[in-house]
């Protein structure tokens, strides 16, 4: 700004001295008299005065505008945190990255069936890699080759039906029995989910939800799972609370969103690094399950923490479920990422994770349980209130 001030107030200088030595010029070259035809000749270090004044003004000019659009190509230049979130590309901005990707799952004819091959895994990596939503408009996607009739109102039935699902051409299984149990499909094992604490760790819907009215925290009535698999919170939220649960969910080697929407619940099927389609301060509940943890880039988990924030109501909970770092980083770098969310804490449970991958690493497992604020407002009426 002192710059600017100074070129300024010199070229208000020149100016006036070019002025000054311009309204000499007319004085000393009017004629005496009327019937003079000549006028007399200029000094030439007058001259030379304003020839180098007029080069002053021209230098000084091309200076403040330099200045100007340097000052405003600083001003509008886009905070860091912008650029850094283009680069991880949340919504479409990658699918010009990635041509060949883009030209695989583009090759189809207009107004027929879409191509079935490996569309399904090209769609993943797209979405993956932040193409998303994808531009494929003009095709007719592939269904499963039988509707059942009716679906088992109990969404732990012993058997989903496989014929509801389009089972890709090169997958070795095409059945929900083969698939590992350990991925969610064993209908025994999600049906005792969430209901007992087999550790230290886990959290059973009675306690959360017994924490949550003690927490002062609204009746847990809608909430988001990310990265819920084939949708078992939803479920168990849905029998114990009538509480409606969005799941999102990848088809990372399993239709884990046919499962979910077999199940009767609403999967979302959304990357961890896109926008929630969630509107703001809507949300009693937001769980990030086992594919939040230390293998999320930085800045994307704190985007995802963030969006979580964004979709909360005041009061609203946050539930990091088995989250899983590195012992040593636990406290270098997320505890202050949470931390910055300036959330309640109202369970915090850390355990060393004692599988061999994190026996490995020196890799600990966290479990918490963190409440947004309260506007000051409500707070101050329900201390008074107390």
């Amino acid at each position: 700004m002192g710059i600017g001030m100074g070129l300024n107030l010199l070229l208000l200088l020149a100016m006036v001295a070019t002025n000054i030595l311009s309204l000499y010029h007319l004085s000393s070259t009017r004629s005496p008299t009327p019937s003079s035809t000549t006028p007399a000749d200029v000094p030439d270090h007058l001259l030379h005065q304003l020839h180098t004044i007029r080069a002053t003004i021209s230098h000084l000019t091309r200076l403040r505008s330099s200045s100007s659009s340097s000052s405003s190509a600083a001003a509008s230049a886009p905070p860091p945190e912008l650029l850094l979130y283009s680069r991880i590309a949340p919504i479409a901005s990658s699918c010009s990255d990635h041509p060949d990707l883009l030209h695989r799952y583009m090759n189809y004819t207009p107004f027929a069936a879409c191509p079935r091959d490996d569309a399904g895994a090209v769609a993943e990596a797209l979405i993956l890699r932040g193409c998303h939503p994808l531009p494929r408009r003009r095709c007719f996607s592939p269904t499963a080759p039988k509707v059942p009739a009716s679906l088992p109102s109990d969404p732990f039935h012993a058997a989903l039906p496989d014929a509801a699902v389009l089972w890709p051409l090169s997958a070795a299984c095409r059945s929900f029995s083969c698939l590992p149990p350990a991925l969610g499909f064993d209908p025994k094992i999600e049906a005792t989910r969430f209901l007992s604490a087999r550790s230290v760790l886990d959290l059973p819907l009675t306690q959360l939800l017994n924490l949550a009215r003690s927490a002062g925290a609204a009746p847990i009535r809608l909430g988001l799972d990310v990265g819920g698999g084939t949708g078992t919170l939803a479920v168990q939220l849905r029998r114990m609370a009538n509480a409606t649960v969005l799941t999102t969910t990848l088809d990372l080697g399993a239709p884990y969103s046919e499962a979910a929407a077999l199940r009767g619940v609403v999967p979302l099927h959304a990357p961890l690094q896109q926008r929630f389609p969630v509107q703001d301060g809507v949300l009693d509940l937001v769980r990030t399950g086992h594919a939040v943890n230390r293998w999320i880039p930085g800045p994307a988990l704190e985007f995802l923490l963030y969006d979580a924030d964004r979709v909360l109501r005041p009061g609203g909970l946050l539930w990091m479920d088995h989250f899983f770092c590195r012992a040593g980083d636990l406290d270098a770098v997320y505890v202050p990422m949470i931390g910055h969310l300036g959330y309640r804490r109202i369970k915090w449970t850390v355990a060393n994770k004692t599988d061999a991958g994190g026996l490995k690493n020196g890799e600990v497992y966290l479990t918490a349980l963190l409440q947004k604020p309260l506007p000051a407002a409500s707070t101050a009426v329900k201390a008074s209130s107390s």
